[in-house]
C-alpha cells in the first residue's frame, strides 16, 4: 500500500507541467488562496483566475492571452494599489466571453456557476469591435499582435514543413473551432494562402470527418496537451502558444509559417458599457500601453501594433 501511494505521488506531481493550469496560482501573490486543491485532469480550474468574491476589477480576455496575464496583473497592480489582490480575470475563447456577457455575467462549468460583470472584454479586434457595434462596449484599444505558427512535437518527427503538410492523411490535428474561437479565420485564411480552398476544405471538413481533425472545446491549451499524449501531431496556434510551451520546458516546438502565408492578429481591449468598476478600467486600459505591459507581452513573442 505505501509503495502504491509513493507511486501515485510521483504521477500526481510529474502531471502539472503537461496539465493546466501552467501559472500554477502565480496570478496573484497577493490573494490569501485559503487551501490550494488540485488534481491535475480531473479537478483544475485554468481560466478562472483569483478571487471574485469583492474583486475591484474584472477581466474578460481571450483565452490565448493566459501566459502573459499572470505578470501583466502584477505589474498593474504595482503601479495601482487600490485593486491589488482583488483583480479577477477569465481567459476563455471570446466567443464563449461573448455569451457569458449576453447571459449577463454567468457561466457554468461542470457543478459550478459563476456570475460576474466584466469591466473589460479583451479579443481579437473584429470580436470587440461586433460588441462595441451592438452597443455593448465602448471604443477599442489596440495593444499586441500576434502571428501564426505551426506546433509539433519536439523534433517532429513527422517532418511536417509547411501548412500544406496538414493536409496529409496520416498527421493528426488538433484545431481551434470555429464556433467561439476567432484563430480559426485566420488559420483558414492561411491555409487558402497556402494550398487554396482545397487545403481548407481538407483539414477543416474532410478530416474533421474522418476524425483525424480534432476540434478544440477550449482553445489553445487543448492543443499542446493532445500533442504532448500522442493524441495529435500537428496544431496551428499563435506563436506564443510554442514559445510558452518551450519555455516551461514541454517538449513541443514550432514551425515558422513564412509571412506570405501568415496572418496576424490585433489584440484589443474596450470597457463594457455597463462596467462597475470604470476607473480601474480606464486604468487598464491605459496601462495596455504601457512600457511595462509591452514587455509582458514582448516576452511571449507579441508584437506591438506599430510593428510590419
Amino acid at each position: 500500500m505505501k509503495w502504491f501511494l509513493f507511486l501515485a505521488a510521483i504521477t500526481l506531481s510529474a502531471q502539472p507541467s503537461v496539465f493546466p493550469p501552467w501559472s500554477k496560482g502565480a496570478n496573484n501573490p497577493a490573494l490569501d488562496k485559503g487551501y490550494e486543491f488540485q488534481v491535475p485532469d480531473i479537478d483544475n480550474v485554468p481560466d478562472l483566475h483569483g478571487n471574485p468574491n469583492q474583486a475591484l476589477l474584472v477581466l474578460f480576455v481571450g483565452g490565448n492571452q493566459f501566459m502573459v496575464m499572470p505578470g501583466l496583473v502584477r505589474a498593474f497592480e504595482a503601479e495601482h494599489p487600490q485593486p491589488r489582490g482583488r483583480v479577477f480575470y477569465e481567459t476563455l475563447p471570446p466567443g464563449i466571453l461573448s455569451q457569458q456577457i449576453a447571459a449577463k455575467g454567468t457561466i457554468t462549468l461542470g457543478n459550478f456557476t459563476l456570475q460576474i460583470r466584466a469591466d473589460i472584454y479583451e479579443a481579437g479586434l473584429s470580436a470587440v469591435q461586433e460588441l462595441e457595434k451592438a452597443q455593448i462596449v465602448d471604443a477599442p484599444v489596440s495593444y499586441a499582435t500576434n502571428d501564426l505558427e505551426i506546433m509539433v512535437r519536439r523534433g517532429n518527427p513527422l517532418n511536417i514543413r509547411s501548412l500544406s503538410d496538414l493536409g496529409k492523411e496520416n498527421v493528426r490535428l488538433s484545431m481551434p473551432n470555429p464556433e467561439w474561437e476567432g484563430v480559426a479565420r485566420q488559420i483558414a485564411m492561411s491555409m487558402e494562402k497556402a494550398g487554396g480552398a482545397v487545403l481548407v476544405d481538407t483539414v477543416m471538413k474532410q478530416k474533421v470527418k474522418d476524425g483525424s481533425t480534432f476540434l478544440t472545446q477550449i482553445h489553445h491549451r487543448q492543443t499542446p496537451i493532445r500533442i504532448l499524449n500522442g493524441q495529435s501531431d500537428a496544431g496551428v496556434t499563435w506563436a506564443s502558444e510554442v514559445i510558452f510551451q518551450e519555455q516551461i520546458g514541454n517538449p513541443v516546438s514550432g514551425v515558422i509559417i513564412p509571412s506570405a502565408q501568415n496572418t496576424n492578429a490585433t489584440y484589443s481591449a474596450a470597457m463594457l458599457k455597463n462596467a462597475p468598476h470604470r476607473d480601474a478600467a480606464a486604468a487598464w486600459l491605459s496601462f495596455l500601453g504601457s512600457a511595462e505591459a509591452q514587455k509582458a507581452y514582448a516576452a511571449y513573442g507579441f508584437k506591438p501594433v506599430t510593428s510590419k
